[in-house]
């Protein structure tokens, strides 16, 4: 059989070394000057390959339809892609929050161990393609138009052109127009893995660059006192709001979240950072009153140094409505337990979302429920498929978008 597959990201790599192995003839069609551009750019280019944990976690860590990947998971796990890269040569090694990388701490080295197995299967390559059309007949996706004039036929097509996330490496939203233009329905496109945008700019844009470790957050909706998101880890302070691991997968929940536009402009969805989570407020207090006492001849604005990075300090006592040259002896009961509130709850109000071109990957994309999630063929026109984030899937940060492109793109090149 001819297969043709329309895109060169992981997803579409993963689906014609499947299918090429199963003895077909396979073309790849990539609109940029080579493959895998965005695959180079992920984990600050060092590629987080997939996760460690158990296959069957992995749902717990995809909040954008999880439970469609079940097949596909089965088919083409986390240790199969491990697999492929150890006999491409490529060893790999195992991080802090189940993440795997490459031994070497370089994409370079993922994506070059793919493309030897694409050369050994003989997969050609046609680069500065960029697919305009898919051409059917009788209901059967039978060929494509690319370069504007240029035409392929073939008995089976894989559509793998990604999400809209990271412009510059090619995820321009081609395909969802191409995939539309057949009939199919492309649930509304947000940026999911994004940056937050902060109602309390001037406040965000004082502690600029700052980068918090091992903080606790909460996202809340105030307007239910309910709990969105929980996580521990690292967040950082930018020009228009936070950024940093612990923010970036909170989006993906967020993206979600039912009315999160009218809640976000009504100032409803709150930011909540404990600065000491691993202390109870009574051994916080213990702590704030020995500081206080090798101290209590300072000013309140050089005292805080031992709780607070400096960037944040001006912040907090602003907060607290504290004359900074004040002494610390000066402190009342009332202002201590102050400090100690604003330290394990301080809050900031979610305004929005980073623009999707800042986002790591999209939420949204052709519609799961038109899609044979055993085979990733099309519901709505036969021999068509489709593999990776242009599908509506998405899921948090440490391997699992990688792993839900390989398992799908593995899944649409199986016969």
């Amino acid at each position: 059989m001819k297969i043709l597959i329309i895109g060169g990201g992981p997803a579409g790599i993963i689906a014609g070394i499947k299918s090429a192995e199963e003895g077909n003839n396979v073309i790849l069609l990539e609109k940029n000057d080579n493959l895998g551009k965005k695959l180079l750019i992920t984990g600050k280019g060092r590629c987080n390959i997939t996760s460690s944990l158990d296959i069957s976690e992995f749902i717990n860590n995809i909040p954008g339809n999880g439970r469609f990947l079940y097949s596909a998971f089965d088919n083409f796990n986390n240790n199969d892609i491990i697999e492929l890269l150890k006999e491409e040569g490529l060893d790999v090694k195992e991080e802090r929050g189940n993440r795997i990388f490459p031994m070497t701490d370089n994409a370079r080295d993922v994506l070059n161990a793919l493309l030897r197995r694409m050369k050994k299967l003989k997969i050609e390559i046609k680069l500065k393609s960029k697919v305009n059309k898919i051409i059917v007949e009788e209901n059967k996706a039978v060929g494509i138009i690319y370069n504007d004039k240029e035409r392929l036929y073939a008995d089976k097509i894989i559509l793998a052109t990604g999400g809209k996330s990271y412009p510059t490496t090619g995820s321009t939203g081609d395909g969802y127009k191409i995939a539309k233009e057949l009939g199919h329905t492309i649930n509304e496109i947000k940026p999911s893995l994004v940056p937050l945008e902060i109602y309390q700019i001037n406040e965000c844009k004082q502690m600029q660059g700052l980068s918090l470790r091992n903080v606790g957050i909460k996202i809340i909706d105030s307007e239910k006192n309910k709990l969105i998101y929980e996580d521990f880890g690292e967040m950082l302070f930018a020009h228009f709001g936070v950024s940093g691991p612990v923010i970036i997968s909170s989006s993906a929940h967020l993206v979600r979240y039912k009315n999160i536009e009218e809640l976000l402009k009504n100032r409803r969805i709150i930011l909540s950072i404990d600065l000491k989570p691993a202390l109870t407020k009574e051994k916080l207090d213990d702590r704030i009153l020995r500081d206080f006492n090798e101290l209590k001849n300072r000013q309140v604005k050089n005292s805080l140094d031992k709780l607070l990075p400096q960037k944040m300090i001006p912040v907090v006592l602003d907060r607290l409505n504290i004359d900074k040259n004040k002494q610390v002896n000066e402190i009342t009961k009332e202002e201590r337990l102050k400090i100690i509130e604003i330290l394990k709850n301080f809050k900031l109000e979610i305004s929005g979302f980073r623009p999707i071109e800042e986002a790591i990957i999209t939420a949204g994309g052709i519609s799961i429920k038109e899609i044979n999630p055993k085979t990733m063929e099309s519901k709505i026109v036969q021999n068509l498929y489709f593999a990776g984030e242009i599908i509506d899937v998405d899921a948090y940060t440490g391997g699992f978008n990688l792993q839900i492109a390989y398992s799908t793109g593995y899944t649409a090149g199986e016969m």
